[in-house]
């Protein structure tokens, strides 16, 4: 008995970890945009609805950060930041295992989505597949585009909006002027949310030699950029039909919870978290009231 506790004690810390790498607190991050586009557009649940739902809430998670936890780990080790909600510290014995369950899982789904959606829409396989190259591509050896400033940013909003597009591609969509600007702006707002997120990693990324766009930039001068991404990102949404226009309300807190940063030196740098902090909250609030517009557009639609 004894030496069955011993042996799933180890297990369930792998898994605990295993768990921890895909930063559960950004699950919806991805699901949500995939499953509101996929709904709105057709208008059904269905299979292909359930599993890129799940597809994106866990396994897509697994695979992105997962893969940058391992290959990131000993810039970690210096980032006070690391072993927590804002990322997994994992312990090098289960690099493996993390990496396996991603793979494994990612590919057991993106098979099952591309049964599901068929071949009417063939060009959203072109789509689901620049989504998992930019997964690989911002973290693995050889590519490593979190280590290229502004691609970094633009990496990491792909990483965010392509669930979205995957969706209204397997869906047939028409792209409209008014849907192009609505991604536009998403992609904006994906930027300034990584700009403004490396703000606080100014000091550790230089001491490890690592690249991006706020140790490029400096940290002042990439605040002023997220604000400025924000801003844009408002203006565009006033581009599309009632009540969408409401929309650009939504990028203020963000820009609120940036300003105070404005003229953050490079050193005190980490003094950014705060602001961080707050834009994971902030997170919650505005997707429900995202929600509450969709909502009530589709009400209009109807």
């Amino acid at each position: 008995m004894s030496a069955e506790r011993t042996d799933a004690a180890p297990r369930a810390s792998v898994l605990r970890q295993v768990v921890l790498s895909s930063r559960p607190l950004s699950w919806i991050n991805t699901a949500y945009p995939f499953a509101a586009a996929y709904v709105l557009t057709t208008g059904r649940v269905d299979a292909l609805f359930i599993v890129g739902t799940l597809f994106f809430l866990i396994p897509y998670n697994l695979l992105m950060y997962g893969i940058n936890d391992v290959f990131d780990y000993e810039s970690d080790l210096r980032n006070p930041r690391k072993g927590g909600v804002e990322g997994a510290l994992l312990d090098p014995r289960v690099h493996r295992a993390v990496i396996g369950w991603g793979v494994g899982l990612s590919a057991v789904f993106v098979i099952a989505m591309l049964v599901l959606g068929g071949t009417g829409e063939p060009w959203s396989w072109l789509v689901l597949a620049i989504s998992l190259f930019a997964v690989l591509a911002y973290s693995v050896p050889g590519l490593r585009f979190k280590e290229r400033p502004f691609i970094d940013s633009a990496t990491s909003s792909t990483h965010f909006v392509s669930p979205a597009v995957y969706a209204l591609a397997v869906a047939g969509a028409a792209f409209t002027p008014q849907l192009i600007a609505i991604l536009a702006s998403f992609f904006l707002w994906g930027m300034a949310s990584h700009a403004f997120g490396a703000v606080q990693d100014v000091v550790p990324d230089r001491e490890g030699g690592i690249a991006s766009i706020a140790t490029w930039l400096g940290a002042a001068r990439t605040v002023r950029l997220a604000i400025a991404f924000w801003a844009v990102s408002g203006l565009l949404m006033l581009a599309t039909e009632w009540p969408g226009p409401l929309a650009s309300l939504l990028v203020l807190p963000y820009i609120m919870s940036a300003a105070p940063f404005w003229s953050v030196t490079d050193a005190d740098s980490a003094a950014a978290n705060r602001g961080w902090r707050h834009f994971l909250a902030i997170n919650f609030v505005v997707g429900f009231l995202v929600t509450m517009l969709l909502i009530w557009w589709s009400f209009i639609r109807g």
